[in-house]
């Protein structure tokens, strides 16, 4: 018997989000014998109800959450950013294998970040960014913007060390990152790759120089920003203070951490 899982965070979707999970839940049970929906009231219950659901060998787990790092992994995937056409379109005969990052102990699908911005980002309200979506990050971060601050960083990359100063470094899995759809172009969701970005700034002219670079996409490394992929990536501050790292859109742990990537390793109906 072929069992399915429903995640729903009850805050996202705006006033359709009811006939949104009426409608998924419909079409699920169309293609599996039985369907659980749970509801999200906390941090940690998606990750609590979906190791439950693998534990108890549900065959699928399907999550219903808000604009953020599921809309940019459907980007990635070619899935409908319209609901409804998604949730019609939805077949179990098409998936696709992606990679995943790991960061320390956690796990991520699109995006871990380091840095000035993303620590505005951690500061943003559960319930702004269900509010008011990216305004609420684009507000935070551009507070944080003007009174940027750089880090002297260590990296390890592969094996090689290089010490780097920067305010920003972005360790992504897929072309679409923060709602900017060719952020890095060539990012493939299961080309088995981390691509790491780190902007080359100590100023807030510095940083304002990356933004044509960010907004055009980045292939190679510039004046102003640096790119290369890699495997595997470990990362600490010279600095004596703290700063977390963002995962996916939520504070994550602090530095130091080791990411690396776990190739094609979760299947994704697309």
């Amino acid at each position: 018997m072929k069992k399915a899982l429903l995640v729903v965070n009850p805050s996202s979707g705006g006033e359709k989000a009811k006939e949104y999970e009426k409608m998924i839940h419909e079409k699920l049970k169309t293609l599996f014998d039985e369907v659980r929906v749970l509801f999200t009231e906390k941090a940690g219950d998606a990750k609590k109800f979906t190791r439950e659901a693998a534990s108890s060998n549900y065959h699928s787990v399907f999550v219903m959450g808000g604009d953020g790092t599921v809309n940019d992994l459907a980007r990635a995937l070619n899935i409908s950013l319209e609901p409804e056409k998604a949730i019609q379109n939805l077949s179990i005969d098409s998936f696709k294998s992606i990679d995943i990052g790991k960061i320390n102990d956690a796990y991520f699908m699109n995006i871990a970040a380091i840095g000035t911005i993303p620590e505005a980002i951690n500061d943003v309200e559960s319930k702004k960014k269900t509010k008011y979506g990216k305004l609420a990050y684009f507000i935070s971060g551009l507070k944080q913007l003007i009174d940027t601050q750089s880090y002297t960083f260590q990296l390890n990359i592969d094996g090689q060390k290089e010490m780097i100063k920067s305010s920003t470094l972005l360790i992504g899995l897929t072309n679409s990152i923060g709602g900017f759809e060719t952020l890095i172009p060539n990012a493939k969701v299961n080309d088995g790759k981390l691509h790491f970005i780190y902007l080359k700034d100590s100023s807030l002219l510095d940083t304002l120089k990356t933004i044509p670079d960010l907004l055009k996409g980045i292939e190679e490394s510039t004046n102003h920003l640096a790119y290369q992929t890699c495997e595997k990536i470990a990362i600490s501050l010279v600095d004596d203070v703290e700063l977390a790292t963002n995962v996916d859109g939520d504070e994550g742990e602090k530095l130091p951490v080791r990411i690396h990537v776990l190739p094609s390793h979760l299947t994704i109906y697309c």
